[in-house]
């Protein structure tokens, strides 16, 4: 019922072509944990990898998939020491340094708009 963003008609999709996949746990009460997590319904984390920058950098790429524009913070439990925004082919935008706040990460998106940030993990 009502509108495909109201139904989580995207997030649907990705359970369907993306199942969960269980791993059993070396423990029996093993704490609950999220490498990322994204405070907007609207904005989907499509890409994790490692950056050609070195083992230490990742690229994370997400996208609004709403048509709406959007505030979202981007949280890690990763020990980072840097972001930026950077274009696809892993090279910093001019103006792109993002600061590292309590919240996470402040990202703005345009409709559908699609954005790549350059993690820099702490040793």
């Amino acid at each position: 019922a009502g509108s495909f963003q109201e139904a989580g008609v995207i997030q649907q999709a990705y359970n369907l072509n993306f199942p969960l996949h269980m791993v059993p746990a070396s423990c029996a009460q093993c704490p609950a944990w999220s490498a990322f997590s994204v405070s907007s319904p609207a904005v989907v984390l499509e890409t994790v990898k490692q950056a050609g920058a070195g083992p230490e950098a990742l690229v994370v790429r997400l996208y609004e998939a709403h048509g709406s524009t959007v505030t979202a913070w981007l949280q890690t439990s990763l020990a980072i020491k840097e972001a930026m925004l950077c274009d696809l082919l892993e090279r910093p935008v001019a103006q792109g340094h993002l600061p590292l706040e309590q919240r996470g990460l402040r990202l703005s998106f345009t409709p559908f708009h699609v954005l790549s940030v350059l993690l820099v993990r702490s040793h």
